[in-house]
């Protein structure tokens, strides 16, 4: 069984709690008896928030408001604390819906990171489904598991974390054949692909998340060239929020922008040779006709020639020759040039 949140409900103790400050200011805690929540605007009692209703309004000692609500996942992966770089909210959102997360799915995730990504996938696979999570780094593991139990309450039966390597590792952890879905979260994706495509179900899909454009065209070129996947499909997500108040409807001034390309490619049957799409060339198809188009004579492009290199040389030396003469002018009289062997200091 899974390890399941209360969503709903009058606080409890150990229950977490975001509370939101006059100016908007965000604090979680996690409500522990006999605890008091400690701001420059003033003390609220643990026991005071345990039996209220959520989206309650607590006063502190000093008179100011805070509103008392659970926090949402989104929330909680954006101040939980980082072993590493986190799988942004936005991102994980469209990995589990472009991946086509389950309730019952086994799902092998690589590697964990701070476990945020960790979180969204043991939601969507559900009690009944398996998360296998395999890290390099034991410290990396140790903040995911600190951070799934943190938000869940315990850590989750259906849920492992392997430390190793994927290639190494992935054999005594997941059956050939057995993963609904992969998520590779990882630098060097394109060095799992076999591995990948060995613990895959036929129809079974990859998702890749890269942060850069030559780790998105290497682990693309990877998957084509393996011949056991379908053609991969990419995409970055952008989130702009809006500033609406009465008639003053714009853009905010900042926004989420890029924080990663998502890959993705479902696996063939074996021994399944993929068609071959009849379209038009892509711009991505050249050969040496082609290369030869492009260069700087084929586009209109006028090289010098060595007799006007020399006279731009000439040009150039000139010029500078006319700048140190003009600065030597310019000096005073009485005021001795640069490097002048007839200066002694003044004696």
């Amino acid at each position: 069984m899974s390890a399941v949140r209360r969503q709903s409900g009058p606080f409890l103790l150990g229950d977490k709690v975001q509370l939101t400050g006059p100016k908007g200011r965000m604090h979680t805690i996690t409500l522990t008896e006999g605890a008091i929540f400690h701001t420059h605007r003033g003390m609220i009692a643990h026991d005071d928030v345990v039996g209220m209703p959520d989206g309650s309004v607590l006063i502190s000692t000093t008179g100011d408001e805070y509103l008392a609500l659970r926090p949402l996942l989104a929330d909680f992966v954006m101040s939980m604390p980082r072993g590493a770089a986190i799988v942004y909210p936005k991102d994980a959102a469209m990995i589990v819906t472009f991946a086509d997360v389950f309730p019952g799915a086994t799902v092998v995730e690589a590697g964990v990171g701070s476990g945020a990504l960790s979180l969204s996938l043991l939601r969507a696979v559900g009690p009944e489904g398996r998360l296998a999570s395999f890290e390099r780094r034991d410290e990396f593991a140790a903040v995911a598991r600190g951070n799934v139990t943190s938000f869940l309450g315990s850590e989750p039966e259906n849920w492992s974390v392997t430390v190793g390597d994927l290639v190494e590792s992935l054999p005594a952890v997941v059956a050939d054949g057995e993963a609904d879905r992969v998520v590779l979260d990882m630098l060097a994706p394109w060095e799992c692909v076999d591995a990948t495509a060995t613990v895959l179900k036929p129809g079974g899909l990859v998702v890749c998340y890269v942060a850069t454009v030559t780790q998105l065209s290497r682990t693309a070129e990877a998957i084509r060239d393996s011949g056991l996947f379908t053609e991969p499909d990419s995409s970055e997500t952008l989130v702009r929020t809006w500033h609406v108040e009465g008639l003053a409807v714009r853009p905010d001034h900042r926004m989420i922008a890029h924080t990663g390309f998502l890959l993705t490619a479902r696996r063939l049957a074996p021994g399944v040779v993929l068609p071959q799409l009849k379209r038009r060339a892509s711009k991505s198809d050249y050969s040496e006709e082609d290369v030869e188009l492009w260069t700087p004579g084929a586009l209109g492009e006028r090289s010098a020639s060595d007799k006007k290199l020399r006279k731009t040389a000439r040009q150039a030396q000139d010029a500078a020759a006319k700048a140190v003469a003009g600065e030597t002018l310019s000096r005073s009289p009485l005021e001795p040039a640069p490097g002048d062997p007839t200066t002694d200091g003044g004696n």
